[in-house]
């Protein structure tokens, strides 16, 4: 099979052929048909992390495709089936976290494209009990950007609390943000998009945004004032200053969701205004299987639509370096 292999953090991928593997008594064999490209690969990539995977390994937590091989301890997954490989690729089951429904949270879990070799090849395997299957009618490639950036975003609209009603502010509209602004109207919200690029805010405004505001041209923090200021910020873009931002536009009771990892991994937060503003912060990691099950279901219901491009895998690094420039309108999915 063919896998985009990363050989150091300091080398571009390199397309290997590599024997296709064999699921363990637990584990299914799945055949890649689509898998999305999430910015966290390219960190995995680069090694970024203070805590770092181990060359050489294949990224890609966005695998959808189908059963070819099951295990000999498999039950409830079966062959032909479509399924999607998600960031969690497994957790203990056992701990406080997965026993009351926290199970991103456990302290034992390991992560596809990450510690397991991920989607980002021909064939993958993967524990059978941290697939989720793709439901009918819902295709891969749509399926592959849902499987992260989906259940992310779909999670931090969840963690918020947003009421219906509320206005929440999308700091970032890409491949994440554009999924996060049709979540928060799922949930009846006014929504006001933020980006530094017009392209995006179209896509914003064609999506349902009742407000869009270009930061490269004015204050979002002003802006976000004269409408009243907003109930929720759900921040995406990896930047200090745009978390900062993004605190400084809630009203008081306001709840700030945090999603993106600064490289610098600080923001200055303001003691006085968040005690006496009311002010929540949130941390926001990747859904559950459960979360991914119902960003599945939505979909195939018409509720979202995913915005992305397609690319050959030969194609990695030069999607790598579109993404790092900015260029890319929302998702990049890599097709079989």
């Amino acid at each position: 099979m063919r896998a985009a292999v990363v050989t150091g953090f300091d080398k571009p991928l390199e397309i290997q052929e590599l024997p296709v593997p064999e699921p363990e008594p637990h584990q299914v064999l799945v055949r890649i048909e689509a898998s999305g490209l999430c910015h966290t690969d390219i960190h995995a990539a680069h090694g970024d992390w203070p805590v770092k995977p181990s060359p050489p390994f294949t990224p890609g937590h966005e695998g959808v495709g189908i059963i070819e091989k099951i295990g000999s301890a498999v039950t409830g997954r079966k062959v032909g089936e479509r399924v999607a490989i998600p960031w969690l690729g497994y957790a203990c089951g056992t701990c406080e976290y997965c026993v009351s429904g926290r199970e991103t949270l456990c302290e034992a879990q390991q992560n596809t494209g990450y510690a397991l070799d991920g989607g980002h090849a021909e064939y993958a395997v993967a524990h059978a009990g941290y697939v989720v299957p793709v439901p009918d009618g819902v295709s891969p490639v749509e399926a592959a950007p849902l499987t992260c950036a989906g259940v992310t975003t779909y999670k931090a609209v969840k963690v918020s609390g947003l009421r219906p009603s509320e206005r929440a502010a999308i700091f970032g509209i890409g491949g994440l943000g554009h999924l996060a602004q049709q979540y928060a109207q799922i949930f009846g919200a006014q929504t006001v998009a933020v980006d530094v690029t017009e392209e995006k805010l179209q896509l914003a405004r064609e999506l349902g945004a009742t407000h869009t505001i270009n930061a490269a041209t004015s204050d979002p923090v002003e802006e976000i004032k004269a409408l009243g200021g907003v109930d929720v910020a759900i921040v995406l873009a990896a930047s200090p200053r745009v978390l900062e931002q993004a605190h400084a536009s809630l009203r008081r009771g306001g709840r700030l969701v945090l999603v993106s990892l600064p490289k610098d991994n600080a923001m200055s937060l303001p003691i006085f205004q968040t005690v006496l503003g009311g002010i929540t912060v949130i941390g926001s990691i990747v859904g559950t299987r459960a979360d991914l099950a119902e960003v599945f279901t939505l979909h195939a219901q018409g509720r979202t639509k995913v915005i992305y491009e397609t690319r050959k895998l030969e194609d990695i690094n030069q999607s790598f370096a579109e993404v790092l420039a900015g260029t890319v309108p929302a998702r990049l999915v890599f097709q079989m």
